[in-house]
């Protein structure tokens, strides 16, 4: 599953402007606030849940190849956050649940393709 798919299968409200990656694909989940912990954890196409939206998110988006980011309970994303994630190819994606329901709803997604 594609990241656009999963945004609109489970209503996520896509927060770059860029198509090009809503294309990468979906392959797991993983959530993290810690980012040092998560720069070190998150695999090539998961969708990382996190709460911070600053500049850091990106860089460590950047540097996994996650698949996109998805800010759980409409956290408000910083307008140079969404700048920086343009430049350098990140999806961010916003929900309104919690990281916990995020990650039960795309963990029964990829599960029901398999």
């Amino acid at each position: 599953m594609k990241v656009l798919e999963l945004s609109q299968k489970l209503g996520y409200k896509i927060l770059t402007e860029d198509p090009a990656p809503l294309e990468k694909e979906v392959t797991g989940v993983y959530t993290c606030d810690l980012l040092s912990h998560a720069m070190a954890k998150i695999n090539q196409g998961d969708v990382w849940i996190t709460v911070h939206t600053n500049l850091n998110v990106i860089a460590v988006a950047s540097l996994t190849d996650c698949a996109c980011v998805i800010i759980p309970e409409e956290i408000e994303v910083e307008e140079q956050t969404l700048i920086r994630a343009k430049e350098k190819g990140v999806a961010i994606l916003s929900s309104s649940i919690s990281a916990a329901k995020l990650c039960y709803e795309i963990t029964d997604s990829i599960r029901e393709l398999q």
